[in-house]
């Protein structure tokens, strides 16, 4: 998950400037700038930690995202509200940037204990709270038809079905009411305005918040440092196009936000060169999806196609597989959305698989050079069982770990 297993070239990387030092310990926060605390708390998996912010807001501080709900974050969160802690005035309020268990888990057991209200965009709470519902259900037909089609073998179905239904082992009981947040809205927290920056892709509805005084963009996941934000498609939406989402979301970025800015990210560390990790993240997609239609020359599954976009072997650990075809699947969908590939639906219509070709006539772009890129570690909440392997090697960045389980 670290640069040191990257080998980009020099001329593809940008050169971003990380000026905050070290990160806090886990469990513990440090001030960036007067009046906003850097919190990092722990995540027991590959990707180790999150980063949370706290605003000054008035007699005490604004919290942005919770944490993952787990024995040490809750008792993480304690040491800091303690009376020598660094959160001892306690919460006016919770801002959550999306509703991933890292991001929401702890939300209402924080908006419970100081009686304070959770601020989030309206499909992020209302997903969050239907996400949670599907605890302890059996997986829906709908979910494994779409991964049959996708190339799945029995044993992978058989680990979607076990794991289904758990991201609210997570994730506390959610309040039942929020204030919503939109697009554009301007925000007064303590002494300054912030301006909710809304995108999609990697979620629904992903608010960023901005701050033109402090110069500072929180970020979430939408654009992080180091590792990119997974992309991909569910059984619950099996046509939409988020990686156009996202790519859009990122020139909005781009267009909304200036690029001296200090982009606080929910992992890694705070940097600054906004705009040259926009370009580079939609360079490297672009590259990803030229290889894409270079490869679909002969029709091709979702699971077909991971040698073109991931950079380690995609083998059968449930949660890896299924953000790899969710994305494989999110790449697809956007050649078929441009109708630059056509999907062809089995014979039966219903459970045969899906396999995709160049659209005839559409242009068919030669392999950019590769990219020495790859994937991350499965989702946090993805058990952790060895299956065996589906598909092989190929070229992409480093995965956020940061994603939904398959539904």
């Amino acid at each position: 998950m670290s640069d040191e297993s990257l080998t980009p070239s020099p001329e593809s990387k940008p050169v971003l400037d990380y000026p905050c030092g070290d990160a806090p310990a886990p469990g513990s926060a440090v001030e960036i700038v007067p009046g906003v605390l850097w919190i990092r708390m722990p995540m027991p998996f590959a990707l180790s930690h999150i980063n949370l912010w706290a605003v000054r807001d008035g007699k005490g501080w604004a919290g942005i995202d919770a944490g993952l709900q787990t024995s040490e974050t809750a008792a993480a969160w304690r040491d800091l509200f303690a009376q020598e802690g660094a959160l001892a005035d306690g919460l006016t309020r919770l801002f959550v940037t999306h509703m991933h268990p890292d991001h929401i888990g702890m939300a209402g057991w924080l908006t419970r204990k100081f009686a304070c209200r959770l601020w989030m965009t309206r499909l992020e709470y209302l997903n969050c709270r239907v996400l949670a519902a599907d605890t302890g259900r059996e997986a829906p037909e709908d979910g494994v038809r779409f991964y049959r089609r996708a190339g799945w073998d029995d044993n992978a179905i058989e680990a979607y079905r076990v794991r289904f239904g758990g991201f609210g082992k997570y994730v506390h009981a959610l309040p039942d009411s929020y204030r919503r947040l939109r697009d554009g809205e301007n925000l007064t927290i303590g002494e300054h305005q912030w301006r909710v920056v809304v995108g999609n892709g990697h979620s629904p509805e992903h608010a960023c918040l901005y701050s033109e005084a402090l110069k500072i963009l929180i970020s979430g996941d939408q654009i992080l440092p180091r590792i990119s934000s997974n992309v991909s498609v569910f059984p619950t939406e099996p046509d939409a196009d988020p990686m156009g989402d996202w790519l859009a979301s990122l020139a909005k970025l781009r267009q909304e936000v200036p690029d001296d800015v200090l982009v606080l990210p929910a992992h890694n560390e705070p940097f600054r060169g906004l705009h040259a990790r926009i370009a580079y993240l939609e360079r490297s997609q672009h590259q990803a999806l030229d290889r894409l239609r270079a490869a679909l020359t002969e029709p091709r599954r979702a699971v077909d196609v991971f040698g073109e976009l991931f950079s380690r072997p995609i083998g059968g650990e449930p949660g890896l597989l299924g953000m790899a075809t969710g994305e494989s699947i999110a790449h697809l969908n956007y050649l078929v959305h441009r109708e630059e590939a056509v999907m062809e639906v089995g014979a039966d219509g219903i459970a045969a698989l899906h396999r995709y070709s160049v659209r005839p006539g559409a242009r068919s772009a030669a392999a950019s050079p590769p990219s020495r890129q790859r994937v991350c570690a499965p989702p946090p909440w993805a058990p952790r069982t060895s299956r065996p392997p589906i598909a092989a090697r190929g070229r992409r960045e480093n995965r956020c770990a940061a994603c939904p389980p398959a539904r």
